[in-house]
């Protein structure tokens, strides 16, 4: 009974198969007919008919003008209709399906549709590949021709024949980085070693080259071994960092009890001024009137009150001298508290600069006003540098290419510096991550020789870890200045405080900022946006104060939190921003795409440099056509060969390994879910193109420009395999935001 059940039920099964795999094959058979349909219309259409298409297309906001000729109306019209074209009535486009058809099951026009919004992240991306098991690797000592000194104790595999065996084919014949420096890193793991292994498996190096070359492509601030044993193990010391924070607590519990005693001789005050008044009054009905004794009681009540006041400050009559004696104290051992109650003071005489708490000046006893003295100084480790003493950075008039999570990575900031950026900044990185000694966050600081000017960003949401974070990096890496970000949306950091959120605790970015501007020898820069809520903008009050918190500089992009990237960059606030920090430099960012976009900007807001971030991505020549002063109609293959570089970098600072070469396919693969929005200037009906326009279908001038164009990342996988050949088995990409592409 049991077996003919089953037979039953497995039968029902492959009947029900069957008649799903024929109605979707019935389906298909019908989307084919309607779109070869479509296609006979198309064919028949004239060229009024298509100038009304393409009127209604640039009907629509945010959508840019491309010539007529270049309008893709095969898939132009699978949004708006060809039989829709002579109606008077505006058309929507229509809402697209899962599967990327149009949904016309309904029978409500589209116009009355609830258009849904692809925005946010994809938080369901697809698991990156495990690396493979330890035994299974060759040993990295092997790889480079050198002795492993574990011997049969190495966790790694020994055995090259057999890895060499078992290792993917090549994915060419020539090797950037032999061909280039003479030697590759790689070895004989490299995908395309046929250019420098032997028959014996041996990585051939071309020493004249080398020697001459090694120098010219240099990364520093790579995290050193010993210092990552500190960290992990927690055994790293920070004395700068614990000076300042010792101070800060003890500021803080003198402010608290300085309130507390203010607040018991208040209410103290209040219970003897009314016992005082209920003796007066008492004394008034008792003689029948005002005598002398009476008169004279409100005296004693003023100087009572003026007596508590006193009191209450620290300062009585009878010691006015040690009063001041007391304030030069105060001055010269850093525990007075500002009038906001921050941690430290910021009154100047002449040119010395008061200690910070948990500093000493060196000059001077206890009992006596600070004083400059002469001669050489040799602890550095007391004395901290004034702000005129610490090492400047320009940013008047420069290009400064934003810190980019994921996207502004080594390779692509060399990109950007080829094409004219001035200045550039490492991804932001978490400052607990740092702390740990993660190696992976530790990549995020990394630094290119070309980069002149370089800076690093780092966010969180509490002093000590961002104070002991920054004097790790002072102490460790280097660096042209240290980048506080205060504008990060995204939840999982806002939430934490960091970020954005830091707008909304002045009190701790308040301390965050004077912590870290006492421990750095290079100047501190603050990244920020106007305000967390769009109704409550509160840049424009914060910028004076950073400043005086130690800031030198600070950029401001032109959005909200809860704006994020929709809507245009408030450049009208930013110039109210700007007359805040006068006489302080603030650079200005958001929405520049072309040098029109930049002068326009500049000249409305009077900012003191450009902070370019989404425009590099789209286009990175941008810095180009700012300094030159021009509309660049790049080619298809002056793209091209952009990618190719960003692919040669890649290779050279990921490995050109299996494992290098999908590092630089997934971050090349990010990097296109923004190139495509680029449109060329030769199509465009009227340029330049804003930031938040996107083009309609169109058909580029070859076939390389239309595969650009492409919001398809199946199409961004086959320019990733012209330039890194196929693509493993069972691979995924999703990019990281919604609204990137389509499948």
């Amino acid at each position: 009974m049991e077996e003919a059940t089953n037979q039953e039920a497995s039968q029902g099964a492959q009947d029900v198969a069957k008649e799903d795999g024929a109605a979707k094959q019935e389906n298909q058979q019908q989307n084919q007919q309607q779109q070869q349909n479509q296609q006979q219309q198309l064919q028949a259409l004239s060229q009024e008919d298509k100038k009304k298409l393409k009127a209604r297309i640039d009907g629509n906001v945010g959508t840019a003008h491309v010539k007529l000729e270049f309008i893709d109306y095969s898939k132009v019209n699978l949004l708006y209709g060809v039989e829709n074209i002579n109606n008077n009535t505006q058309a929507q486009p229509e809402e697209e399906t899962k599967d990327g058809q149009a949904d016309d099951e309904t029978s409500e026009p589209p116009s009355k549709r609830s258009k849904k919004k692809n925005r946010g992240m994809n938080k369901k991306r697809p698991f990156r590949e495990k690396r493979a098991d330890t035994s299974l690797r060759l040993c990295h000592k092997l790889v480079y021709g050198e002795a492993c000194q574990y011997g049969d104790k190495c966790m790694f595999s020994h055995d090259i024949a057999k890895l060499m065996k078992e290792k993917a084919p090549d994915l060419g014949s020539v090797c950037y980085n032999f061909e280039t420096y003479g030697k590759c890193l790689r070895g004989i793991m490299c995908r395309y070693g046929s250019s420098h292994i032997s028959a014996d498996f041996k990585n051939v190096v071309d020493e004249e080259k080398w020697s001459r070359c090694k120098n010219d492509s240099v990364t520093t601030n790579i995290l050193p071994k010993d210092l990552q044993h500190f960290l992990r193990k927690r055994k790293q010391k920070y004395p700068k960092s614990d000076k300042y924070l010792a101070g800060m607590s003890k500021a803080a519990k003198e402010r608290r009890e300085k309130q507390k005693k203010e607040q018991e001789s208040a209410s103290e005050t209040a219970t003897c001024t009314e016992s005082e008044k209920k003796e007066v009054t008492l004394k008034d009905s008792t003689n029948g009137g005002v005598g002398e004794k009476a008169t004279s009681e409100p005296s004693k009540v003023v100087e009572t009150d003026a007596s508590v006041s006193n009191e209450a400050s620290g300062v009585t009559d009878s010691n006015a001298t040690s009063s001041v004696k007391t304030s030069n104290e105060l001055s010269c051992q850093s525990s007075v508290l500002s009038e906001s109650g921050n941690p430290e003071s910021q009154m100047k005489t002449g040119q010395s600069e008061v200690a910070r708490p948990g500093e000493t000046t060196g000059g001077g006893s206890n009992d006596e006003p600070c004083q400059q003295r002469s001669g050489v100084v040799t602890d550095e480790d007391i004395i901290r540098l004034r702000k005129c003493e610490k090492k400047t950075v320009d940013f008047e008039d420069k290009l400064y290419l934003a810190p980019l999570t994921t996207v502004g990575n080594l390779p692509f900031r060399r990109v950007c510096k080829t094409y004219g950026a001035d200045i550039t900044c490492g991804e932001m990185a978490v400052c607990t991550n740092l702390l740990q000694g993660q190696a992976s966050e530790w990549a995020l600081l990394k630094r290119h020789s070309s980069e002149d000017v370089f800076g690093v960003q780092i966010a969180g949401a509490f002093p000590d870890t961002m104070t002991k974070c920054a004097e790790v990096l002072n102490d460790h890496i280097d660096v042209d200045f240290v980048d506080i970000n205060v504008g990060c949306p995204i939840d999982m950091i806002y939430k934490k405080g960091a970020g954005c959120g830091l707008m909304n605790r002045v009190g701790r970015f308040e301390e965050i900022v004077r912590g870290m501007d006492t421990v750095l020898d290079v100047p501190l820069t603050v990244k920020m946006r106007t305000g967390v809520h769009d109704k409550h903008l509160v840049a424009a009050k914060l910028i004076p104060r950073i400043f005086d918190w130690g800031a030198s500089v600070v950029a401001l992009h032109g959005r909200t939190r809860e704006q994020r990237y929709t809507r245009s960059a408030n450049w009208d606030y930013i110039g109210q921003c700007v007359q805040a920090a006068h006489p302080y430099p603030l650079l200005g960012n958001g929405d520049v795409l072309s040098y029109e976009d930049a002068n326009l900007f500049k000249e409305k807001s009077g900012v003191t440099g450009l902070m370019i971030a989404r425009g590099a991505l789209v286009k990175p020549w941008i810095f180009t056509e700012i300094k030159e002063q021009r509309h660049w109609d790049i080619s298809s293959q002056e793209r091209y060969d952009i990618l190719q570089k960003f692919v040669n970098y890649g290779m050279e600072h990921w490995g050109s390994d299996t494992e290098g070469v999908e590092k630089t396919r997934r971050f090349l693969l990010e990097w296109l879910s923004f190139l495509y929005r680029y449109i060329p200037v030769g199509i465009l009906e009227r340029a330049p193109q804003r930031i938040n326009e996107r083009p309609p279908h169109y058909v580029g001038r070859n076939d390389l420009e239309t595969l650009m164009a492409s919001a398809n990342f199946n199409d961004w996988i086959k320019i990733s395999e012209m330039l890194l050949g196929p693509v493993p088995e069972n691979f995924q990409f999703l990019p990281k935001h919604k609204a990137n592409s389509y499948s």
